[in-house]
């Protein structure tokens, strides 16, 4: 099996034998490990040790981190070397995934990400009718700004969204507009 780990620094892939006598890797787990050069096309990667974190066994949570997890693969994808921002992130939301709630963490962390790679757009003007957004803001795919008449979704508040898009907190959300916002996080991050 090849398996992709991100770094601090890196993305890196790497074989992995998967047999009955191997653990098994799970996506978005904190590993330890050691590479050994096999002489195959990737170095070998073995004797992997799982840190856990205190919600590893809460069904909901766990599925919610691998949705998560999931979105970077295909935005790291052709990348090796990358900043520490991103595992950092990933590190503190996975410290306090226990204590908030999930979405709202994938939500504030999708943003926080938009913000780092300077792909967050003003939220007054609709990237579909140009024109100005007053009061009736939608958002779309990668947290693009509309107008909900133009997009035909339902609003969000736009003092709340405001708020997201400058502090990155979503405490003013309601937990209706946290899940659209989640399933517009999930579709990962327009190229």
């Amino acid at each position: 099996m090849i398996v992709t780990i991100l770094s601090p620094k890196k993305v890196v892939k790497y074989y992995r034998f998967f047999g009955a006598r191997h653990s098994i890797l799970q996506l978005g787990y904190l590993i330890d490990f050691e590479v050994e050069d096999s002489g195959n096309f990737l170095p070998r990667v073995r004797s992997i040790t799982h840190i856990g974190f205190p919600w590893i066994y809460d069904r909901e949570k766990l599925m919610l981190w691998h949705r998560f997890i999931s979105i970077f693969e295909p935005h790291f994808r052709d990348i090796s070397d990358i900043d520490n921002f991103y595992f950092d992130l990933i590190l503190n939301a996975a410290n306090r995934w226990n204590r908030q709630s999930s979405k709202r963490l994938i939500v504030e962390s999708y943003i926080n990400i938009l913000k780092y790679e300077g792909r967050i757009l003003p939220i007054n003007s609709c990237i579909l009718c140009k024109q100005t957004i007053d009061s009736d803001l939608s958002l779309y795919d990668g947290f693009l700004p509309v107008h909900s008449s133009c997009s035909h979704l339902e609003p969000i508040s736009y003092k709340a969204l405001l708020k997201l898009f400058e502090d990155s907190s979503s405490i003013d959300l309601d937990d209706n507009s946290i899940d659209r916002l989640y399933l517009i996080a999930l579709k990962g991050f327009l190229i």
